[in-house]
């Protein structure tokens, strides 16, 4: 897809994929070593009843399942912020994530790239929203 292609309210569904018990402690171990991530006895005393996903691996996650959908495989210039980042529900072992994503901005083209915003949900299997952020981009043109 290219920049002139983009039009607000253009919609894109992810696969899904189920995150482990495994893959939420090797996360947390390396970038967010905390208990409700790592320690799984702490963790079912603490407020989740167990080991939750670290909300950055949840965002990883989410942006991970987004590029799969292809929409901008070839034609992203980078991502130049994200905003709003909202994590709303717990992800545990076992959930599996799917994230729906919509423009909501396009902005104009210049110098062969143009500037766009998209919103992201992520969910769970359940359907429930587990977070939800905007990521601001640069596409480029459609080459001459």
């Amino acid at each position: 897809m290219w920049f002139e292609e983009l039009r607000v309210g253009q919609r894109w569904v992810s696969p899904g994929r189920t995150l482990t018990a495994s893959e939420i402690h090797d996360f947390a171990i390396r970038y967010d070593a905390q208990y409700l991530h790592i320690d799984a006895e702490a963790a079912a005393a603490g407020p989740f009843g167990g080991i939750i996903a670290s909300g950055f691996h949840t965002l990883a996650v989410a942006w991970a399942l987004f590029l799969q959908t292809g929409a901008i495989a070839e034609s992203s210039r980078g991502g130049i912020g994200l905003d709003e980042v909202r994590w709303l529900l717990p992800v545990q072992p076992g959930d599996t994530l799917r994230v729906e994503t919509e423009i909501v901005e396009v902005g104009a083209a210049k110098r062969g790239r143009g500037r766009f915003v998209m919103a992201h949900t992520a969910r769970n299997q359940r359907g429930e929203a587990v977070l939800t952020y905007r990521t601001l981009g640069l596409l480029a043109a459609r080459p001459s």
